[in-house]
């Protein structure tokens, strides 16, 4: 046997050095430790392992990085907490497959505490993936490993790593952020799945309950609360729940595509995708941090929103516990039942009912209960079983629901949020919900059941009268006969959040609305240049008085520009409102709108590729803020070259929201009698049925980038050999494989083949018939900064000057209205 062992080495310290001669060695043996200095690269040369120094340190570390990638970017850090000062660490694996770091005088500064005593030759390797891990060569199965790094993450999650917990040796896998840029040692805040009760995703300082954000739980699709996008072709995420482990991961469908999500040192996580072109690391995805963010901030039975002025109020048939705390905005002990259930009979008596709410994140589910197996009618008879039960819903929303999941006691963190899939069920004393919809189960039809009293009708009624007695007082003690004034008064409180500015000062920014300072006019009125006093370039959007499209424009703005920051949005200043006047002040961009470049034969030289390209980019991260990360869902409705505005970097900003919609849910449409956009950019279930969703958008983007691109016009395109519009056109080369043909002659010398084709190619597939077939803006985003295979796009939707007039032909007996707006 030691003759055989020692075969055995000598053929391992061979294969080492034959590795050494070749260009890269990805694993380490026993008895060849590698010093400061040296590295070891993984095989693909993804990944490179070795001692390092953050940021400004000179202390030494053994950490993984990024290979390829010239910003140096560490995935991993082995000696977190016992730094070297000098370059004399040396880092090897033993005879018992134990991962050293030693100094000079082999002071032992780190090791993976692991010893086998049946291992026989163990080797360290670096794969492809960044794990470090060691196996035992002798059985040549990587699959039964000794020790890997993917069980100690730092601060990074890579692709097919575990957050959760090991339920066989109870190891927890988790999350923690460096201290500071230049000391990876553990920092306040971790990034954790909780699995007491039903998991749930937290992050936050782990000592500190006041610091936490909590991710609701999962609902078959994804956390509650996170927008859900496992189409996009980038990564997919998994979530596992069973006897042996409980975790959450995400794995890439790229090879190509590098990814990473960090916790940062100051709390925030992101996720971030590596930009090959530009060489630098582009966030598509924060865990958001508003007002009601932090755990609980509405105490028990409270609920939080972001949208109200107060973000806390109480669940409803719940009123503040102590009223006097709660009128000084100090909610943290929350809420009590109006009406006391009556626990002493509530297996028997009908005296508690359930009252179904949605819109909301679901409690903290910690301490919770849940089944698998169950339907939503078992899970109601298990609640009513236990006087303790608060709540119950689905544990899986998909297929129509499935699982249950039950809350005891008080329920905790409860936020709205805009997405009506998943319905809660809170206990209620029946005698509460007297007269108003409440919910119970049918037993001879096997599901819940609204039932309505013959009183509520008649309490409804009288709602609905006094609502309208009121109104009409005030609108005669107002002296408003105008439906649409009012109706824009009731949201002037959202010009709280801007700067006021007087019509003196605007006149003199604009030398009295000089014409010559005149540089824009739409639907809404006119648009000046101004200078204000301290020097400020503005841009002064001013409401004609003989505009109604205007009123409910200057509406929209105001809602929807006050409460949205992003760098691809134009930025609204302030607002002025004197007699008759109704003013909007933004920053002024230089470069005018995109349109101004691509449709003018002198200045689209001006744009190359490169630029080009980046203004995509930017459009897109603008509308996927609009749709999903912002504090309100806004859907444009108005996207189009006219309203991209370019600032003196040529940074492209999304502008014009007077015709923008707030909505509910990624899901959601929207049906509307009136049709207001711009020819060649409306989406055809919106020209035709009035019918606005998310996909709306996307189908005007798609527009936009095929006329980016092509340097044309969708409208107004012809072509010798077709009638089609660009749409058709593109589509036409496209299926012909001569898609660069659409190029604009002027990018020729400037464009990146692939980055044109690709961009070609999320054109199209935006711009498909059928609003399902559309991606969505995160994919869009996804697939224009990946390098992966892109599915084939189906028939575009082709508006040829022909079907306009069959568009409005069928508009009867809904009215339908295109109205052109022109940029600032």
């Amino acid at each position: 046997m030691e003759v055989y062992r020692i075969i055995l080495v000598l053929l391992s310290g061979l294969t080492f050095f034959i590795l050494s001669c070749s260009s890269t060695v990805d694993r380490l043996h026993i008895n060849q430790p590698i010093k400061d200095g040296n590295t070891i690269v993984s095989h693909g040369e993804m990944y490179e392992l070795g001692f390092f120094s953050p940021g400004k340190s000179k202390n030494r570390y053994l950490g993984i990085w990024y290979k390829k990638i010239s910003t140096f970017t560490v995935v991993w850090v082995a000696n977190r907490e016992t730094p070297i000062s000098d370059t004399s660490g040396v880092f090897h694996v033993t005879k018992q497959g134990t991962l050293m770091i030693s100094s000079g005088n082999n002071t032992l500064i780190w090791s993976s505490n692991l010893t086998i005593s049946s291992v026989i030759n163990p080797v360290a390797q670096l794969l492809d993936n960044g794990n470090l891990v060691v196996w035992d060569e002798l059985y040549r199965n990587k699959e039964k490993l000794i020790w890997q790094s993917f069980d100690y993450p730092g601060n990074t999650l890579l692709p097919g790593v575990k957050l959760g917990k090991d339920l066989i040796s109870g190891r927890e896998w988790f999350l923690t952020s460096w201290k500071n840029p230049n000391d990876p040692s553990k920092g306040l805040h971790k990034f954790w799945v909780d699995t007491n009760g039903y998991p749930q995703i937290f992050v936050g300082e782990a000592q500190d309950v006041q610091t936490w954000i909590r991710i609701g739980p999962w609902n078959g699709i994804g956390f509650q609360g996170l927008p859900v996008d496992n189409m996009n072709p980038i990564f997919y995420v998994e979530f596992v729940l069973n006897e042996k482990e409980i975790y959450y991961t995400y794995k890439v469908k790229s090879p190509t595509s590098i990814q990473r999500f960090i916790l940062v040192w100051d709390g925030i996580a992101r996720r971030l995708q590596w930009i090959k072109r530009t060489q630098e690391w582009v966030g598509y995805g924060n865990v958001l941090v508003d007002s009601c963010s932090r755990y609980g901030p509405c105490g028990p039975f409270g609920s939080c929103s972001i949208k109200s002025s107060l973000p806390c109020s109480c669940l409803e048939g719940f009123e503040p516990k102590v009223h006097e705390e709660w009128n000084a905005w100090d909610w943290s002990n929350g809420c009590q039942r109006k009406k006391a259930l009556d626990n002493l009979d509530c297996r028997t008596s009908n005296s508690d009912v359930f009252h179904k709410i949605s819109g909301v994140i679901f409690p903290d589910t910690r301490g919770s209960w849940y089944n698998k197996s169950m339907n939503l009618g078992e899970c109601e008879v298990v609640c009513r079983m236990n006087c303790s039960c608060s709540a119950f819903a689905h544990l899986d929303i998909r297929n129509g629901g499935s699982g249950c999941l039950l809350w005891f006691d008080e329920l905790m963190d409860v936020r709205e949020y805009d997405d009506d899939h998943q319905e809660l069920y809170i206990r209620m004393a029946a005698s509460e919900l007297s007269g108003k919809g409440k919910f119970g189960f049918n037993k001879k039809k096997g599901e819940l059941a609204m039932v309505l009293s013959v009183s509520s009708v008649a309490l409804l009624l009288a709602a609905v009268v006094y609502a309208c007695i009121k109104r009409m007082r005030r609108l005669h003690k107002m002296g408003r006969g105008s439906k649409d004034k009012d109706h824009m008064s009731v949201h002037m409180e959202n010009l709280d959040e801007l700067p006021f500015f007087s019509l003196i000062k605007i006149a003199e920014a604009t030398n009295n609305f000089n014409i010559d300072n005149k540089i824009g006019e739409g639907g809404f009125g006119p648009v000046y240049k101004g200078v204000l006093e301290n020097g400020r370039v503005v841009a002064v959007k001013r409401l004609s008085e003989t505009s109604q499209q205007g009123l409910d424009e200057f509406q929209n703005e105001v809602i929807c520009i006050a409460k949205l920051q992003h760098r691809n949005l134009v930025k609204l200043l302030g607002y002025c409102i004197h007699g008759n006047e109704r003013i909007l002040i933004y920053e002024y961009m230089d470069h005018k709108s995109l349109d101004s470049f691509l449709f003018d034969e002198t200045r689209s030289s001006m744009l190359d590729w490169p630029q080009r390209f980046h203004i995509i980019h930017g459009i897109a991260r603008g509308i996927l803020y609009l749709h999903q990360d912002s504090r309100l869902q806004i859907i444009h409705r108005d996207l189009k070259a006219g309203n991209i505005l370019l600032d003196s970097e040529m940074n492209p900003k999304i502008s014009d929201f007077g015709l923008a919609r707030k909505f509910v849910g990624q899901d959601a449409i929207t049906k509307t009698k009136k049709v207001l956009g711009t020819h060649g950019y409306i989406s055809p279930e919106y020209a035709v049925h009035g019918r606005i969703s998310i996909k709306s958008d996307v189908f005007s983007f798609g527009v936009v980038v095929l006329e980016i691109v092509s340097g044309k016009k969708n409208r107004g395109f012809s072509h010798e050999g077709h009638s089609d519009n660009l749409l058709g056109h593109a589509w036409r080369l496209y299926k012909e494989g001569k898609s660069i043909e659409l190029v604009s002659a002027c990018l020729r010398d400037s464009c990146v083949m692939s980055e044109v084709l690709r961009s070609i190619h999320v054109g199209l597939l935006c711009v498909q018939h059928h609003a399902e077939d559309r991606p969505t803006m995160l994919s869009v985003v996804l697939m224009l900064i990946s390098e992966g295979a892109l599915p084939p796009p189906k028939q575009p939707a082709f508006f040829t000057e022909d079907s306009y007039h069959e568009v409005d032909n069928v508009s009867s007996p809904m009215e339908y209205t295109i109205t052109l707006l022109h940029a600032r």
